[in-house]
């Protein structure tokens, strides 16, 4: 087969796997269930790193062939990052085996250290290293060192500030499907993120969990004056999050607890779609939405322009549906616009300015609790904001923690609000 008929497209998503490719793939696979990570991430670095002294041949026919198509460079990463993936994948389920997680993403961090020894495979070779190292210049890539922080946090006790925010990836489990995956990820890889989306995310919870349940048993041995007898038998439990004890315990008050009224966020938001929802023009809901957002910002705030500037974008959300009745693709629609406006414009340059001002002005807690109060009107938003706090994210992720501090700490405390009201922690109990 003509390898070159199959691979002239660019996008790789649309396209047949190659029988060249699929040897590829099988190889790793069969060696993945029979060889030790350490005898794997050499033969990858021979294969893939020095392009030489590989001593199967059908593989190295196989990738011969595939280089020699010329729209090779287009799509040969997506090759590569597959092939990663099919090792992670496997490796990821036994904490042994982690560790060559980061030595083979770091491979990719060196030059080849081998000459070439096979005059007749030297044109392969060279295209094959010209390639290779464009690798690391690939989305691909970036989202494989982002996995290796999301492991490395592991064996990182609490991270430097000075640190580049990047690090702190495996702190955010609602980041994952964004900042490691793209539409074109692999199926391994898809599964492998998945999996650990779910274990961070559980592991959130339950250090939550444990630091709540302490200071809770430790208060009321303290107001029951026997903290000096029995506190000894407690069991320590330290703040799992970046923000100031003061910090999470009011973070935890004000998405677990209720209002001055008695109601909670949910509350708040199921009234709204009961009495604003049913049977309403698009333009009636945006203005009685308008009021809704409202209802959470300071008023003083609110006056000295973001009032305004909220109303001006509502109504330019669809305006030509103004006269429609409200249904659930404007909705949807609508919600999602607005975290366009109250976090970044994916659009529009990355602009946040909205959202940062909103933090120096109304702090992390209050700013989470505005997109919280449109998240639960509408659930199906979920994966929208996500998605603009993944991009955020990126914009910042080489910068100093110290430098982005106010990222950070809006971070952490949309972390315990997405677990508290997303999640399977509740420790309303604990605040009664």
């Amino acid at each position: 087969m003509n390898v070159q008929s199959s691979y002239s497209q660019s996008d790789y998503g649309s396209r047949l796997v190659s029988p060249q490719e699929q040897v590829l793939y099988d190889h790793w696979l069969g060696c993945v269930n029979s060889e030790r990570p350490e005898v794997l991430v050499q033969r990858f670095n021979n294969l893939f790193i020095d392009g030489t002294g590989y001593e199967d041949r059908e593989v190295v026919s196989s990738l011969d062939t595939i280089l020699m198509d010329r729209h090779a460079d287009l799509y040969f990463h997506h090759i590569l990052n597959r092939c990663c993936h099919i090792l992670i994948n496997r490796w990821q389920k036994n904490r042994e085996y982690q560790p060559a997680i980061i030595e083979l993403v770091n491979l990719f961090e060196y030059a080849p250290s081998q000459a070439v020894r096979e005059v007749s495979r030297a044109r392969s070779v060279r295209r094959l290293r010209e390639i290779v190292a464009q690798f690391g210049k690939t989305e691909q890539y970036l989202m494989l060192k982002r996995l290796v922080q999301v492991m490395a946090r592991e064996s990182e006790p609490r991270l430097r500030s000075r640190q580049p925010l990047g690090t702190l990836i495996g702190r955010y489990p609602y980041l994952y499907q964004h900042c490691l995956l793209s539409e074109e990820s692999p199926k391994e890889q898809k599964t492998h993120v998945r999996r650990m989306q779910h274990q961070a995310q559980k592991k959130v919870e339950l250090d939550l969990s444990q630091y709540v349940n302490y200071r809770v048993r430790r208060s009321r041995l303290k107001r029951e004056g026997l903290l000096d007898k029995q506190g000894q038998w407690l069991r320590p439990s330290s703040n799992p999050t970046l923000l100031s004890d003061r910090e999470l315990v009011d973070s935890l008050q004000q998405f677990s607890g209720k209002d001055a009224h008695g109601r909670t966020y949910n509350d708040l938001a199921l009234r709204f779609r009961s009495q604003c929802c049913e049977s309403v023009s698009f333009k009636s809901f945006k203005d009685d939405l308008y009021e809704y957002i409202l209802s959470g910002v300071d008023p003083a705030y609110g006056r000295q322009h973001f009032n305004d500037a909220l109303y001006q974008h509502l109504r330019d959300i669809y305006p030509e549906n103004d006269t429609q009745r409200l249904n659930d693709f404007l909705m949807v629609r609508t919600c999602s616009n607005l975290f366009n406006f109250l976090v970044v414009d994916p659009a529009g340059a990355h602009s946040h300015f909205v959202f940062i001002d909103l933090i120096n002005n109304l702090g992390a807690t209050l700013t989470t609790g505005l997109l919280l109060r449109i998240l639960l009107l509408c659930r199906k938003v979920k994966p929208y904001l996500e998605r603009r706090l993944s991009t955020l994210f990126s914009h910042y992720e080489l910068a100093k923690q110290d430098s982005v501090g106010w990222l950070v700490k809006m971070l952490e405390t949309l972390n315990l609000a997405l677990s508290l009201t997303f999640g399977h922690l509740d420790i309303s109990h604990t605040l009664a």
